[in-house]
């Protein structure tokens, strides 16, 4: 269906891809991943003939129909429900020539050609499409000028899907949408008939939705079988079998350099050695597999608080007098990690903000501990900082008083060391913008962390290392995401905003997945499970301290190896180059330098058995 040949595009002098190529099999639904920053919508655009590579092509059937969105949001007096409509062209001319065509013969053809594309149905379609990405009777006959930007990237995408291209290029849709929409659009994409290639960093959808994974990595494809968490098996056993390989050829390298070097002067095996350098010179490296180093969050640990930090009693909020949620009762304790559901409108960031204290409750009661401190992310903050300025600087015009190495300490909490922290933000990308926002929001090291669509910006990887600082802060966490991955490794209450107020939501997430795709209905819900919640978060909440303390013991061993390793490698230079030996060793006799020896051992290996377990009962847990 769709073949990438030799595709290389160079932007700026740097190589963006370097002769990509993959064949993707005719109704594949591929999820295209990569680090941010790896390329992926640079080959979206020349998929869909927005760029012209430098090298190579993408190749697709001549009569076979792409479908991209543009980066514009539709705008305009027509409506959401006209423009998906309008975005079948074909029915939309057969339509029109059929209202001025006097041809019997081809008024037959029309009215022929209409049915076999069912386009009497097509309003019911374009009805359910928007419905299912947010849109109720009232919003699908709105002029498109009267929504935000994230609406009209919706009405952009439902267009998109109506149209039903043979080739459906999605990049990020979930972007703009809630978790509902969300879990709508995967529902959807599962039944999609032709070929889909999607960019997502949602682990979920790609779990669920693709049955091949095109990682983009360096410049170049690889095209893997299966799911997201079928990839990640994949690579790791690639990464090892690589790995092994460069070990083997560096040692070949050093074997050839050692022969050259030894005879390089000798007449008689001058000859030989030049074959060595030769072939040298013909060994291709295999990459070093290498880590992100900024790949970083650590959360600072808050002073402790006695509960509850926010009791809500019968309390409302809203804007210019107006209330947005009644009927308010909810209390946030410092073990507790919420997430708050419910479709975009409803009140989860107005109900965001009351926690945070940027608003005031109308009515009723609030109760918060007069020493909280709260961390607030949204997506604003990542889009308002000074693109002028560096990390430094914004973090130092925030903690004023505070001296350059606890400002540099911050950042680094968040991957920011070295040249990056005196980088111009304006050269950042979209993940580490948002890293910087959240080492910004909890530079006091706040006792509640309040996170709307904290992952919109971050690739895989990043959302996992995000998930486990989450795991390991000591503080209360309230988390909006349409990220589900994420919500059911960091939440263990449910709050469903909804109706103008918000309540508990007995079950799991996957009672409320079947809540949404039964269409909210509640008797479709089912008898969720009622268990003990204050139960349930108290084992919560100990499992947490149970995991931080088993990741600090495996820490802890890992520096004791770490230390008895070096101190080992002291010995070892004592005894057999005493002349470059440590200051406290020169003096050391053999016997005992073996007998210190022998007992760094001792404790290299107690620090490694204590290593092992504690990894093991992590894993475990």
């Amino acid at each position: 269906m769709l073949n990438l040949r030799e595709i290389t595009v160079r932007l700026g002098g740097r190589v963006i891809l370097d002769r990509a190529s993959a064949s993707l099999p005719p109704r594949g639904r591929i999820g295209l991943i990569g680090r941010n920053g790896a390329g992926k919508s640079t080959l979206m655009r020349v998929i869909a003939g927005q760029m012209e590579p430098d090298e190579g092509a993408a190749e697709m059937p001549k009569d076979a129909r792409l479908g991209y969105v543009a980066q514009e949001a539709p705008a305009g007096k027509a409506t959401p429900f006209e423009t998906v409509l309008a975005a079948d062209t074909e029915r939309a001319a057969l339509l029109i020539e059929a209202e001025t065509c006097e041809d019997i013969h081809r008024i037959g053809e029309i009215q022929e050609r209409l049915n076999a594309i069912d386009a009497h149905a097509a309003p019911a379609r374009a009805a359910k499409i928007l419905i299912g990405l947010g849109f109720d009777e009232a919003m699908q006959h709105r002029p498109l000028d009267s929504f935000s930007g994230g609406w009209r990237m919706r009405v952009a995408l439902a267009a998109l899907l109506f149209s039903g291209p043979d080739l459906l290029l999605l990049d990020e849709p979930s972007n703009h949408l809630d978790l509902e929409a969300t879990l709508w659009l995967e529902n959807f994409l599962r039944s999609y008939r032709a070929t889909i290639l999607i960019v997502s960093h949602e682990r979920d959808l790609l779990n669920n939705v693709v049955d091949h994974i095109l990682h983009l990595e360096r410049g170049g494809l690889t095209l893997y079988p299966g799911g997201y968490d079928a990839f990640e098996r994949q690579r790791a056993e690639r990464q090892a079998q690589l790995s092994a390989a460069r070990d083997k050829q560096v040692a070949e390298r050093q074997k050839l350099q050692a022969f050259v070097d030894r005879w390089r002067a000798k007449a008689s095996k001058a000859k030989q050695a030049q074959s060595r350098v030769k072939a040298l010179q013909k060994m291709a490296p295999i990459a070093e597999l290498v880590d992100d180093p900024s790949l970083s969050f650590h959360f600072p640990s808050p002073d402790e608080l006695r509960p509850p930090l926010i009791v809500l009693d019968q309390a409302a909020v809203g804007y210019d007098g107006k209330p947005i949620l009644q009927r308010l009762n909810f209390r946030l304790d410092p073990d507790d990690r919420v997430a708050l559901l419910g479709r975009n409108g409803n009140g989860k960031t107005t109900l965001a903000r009351l926690l945070a204290g940027q608003l005031k409750p109308m009515d009723g009661e609030m109760t918060a501990s007069g020493k909280m401190k709260v961390g607030y992310f949204t997506q604003y903050q990542v889009e308002e900082l000074d693109t002028d300025d560096t990390p430094v600087e914004h973090m130092a015009r925030l903690m004023k008083g505070a001296t350059p190495a606890a400002v540099r300490a911050q950042l680094g909490r968040f991957g920011f060391s070295g040249d990056k922290a005196t980088t111009k933000v304006g050269r950042l990308s979209g993940g580490e913008r948002a890293r910087l926002a959240l080492a910004l929001i909890t530079r006091e090291a706040p006792h509640m962390l309040i996170l709307d669509e904290p992952t919109n910006h971050l690739d895989v990887d990043a959302r996992e290392a995000l998930v486990q600082a989450l795991a390991e802060y000591a503080g209360a966490v309230v988390v909006v995401s349409h990220d589900r991955h994420m919500l059911e490794l960091t939440a263990d209450r449910l709050v469903l905003v909804d109706g103008g107020t918000a309540k508990e939501f007995d079950g799991t997430l996957d009672d409320y997945t079947n809540f949404v795709l039964s269409g909210g209905n509640e008797a479709a819900r089912g008898e969720a499970p009622k268990a003990n919640r204050k139960d349930e978060r108290r084992a919560a909440a100990e499992a947490r301290e149970k995991n931080q303390a088993l990741r600090k013991q495996a820490k802890d061993a890992e520096a004791a190896i770490a230390r008895w390793e070096a101190r080992r490698s002291e010995i070892d230079r004592a005894m057999f180059d005493p002349a470059n030996a440590a200051p406290q060793d020169k003096t050391k006799t053999m016997t005992v330098l073996m007998k210190e020896r022998a007992e760094v051992e001792e404790k290299l290996e107690a620090a490694e058995v204590a290593w092992i377990a504690a990894s093991e009962a992590l894993e475990a847990a």
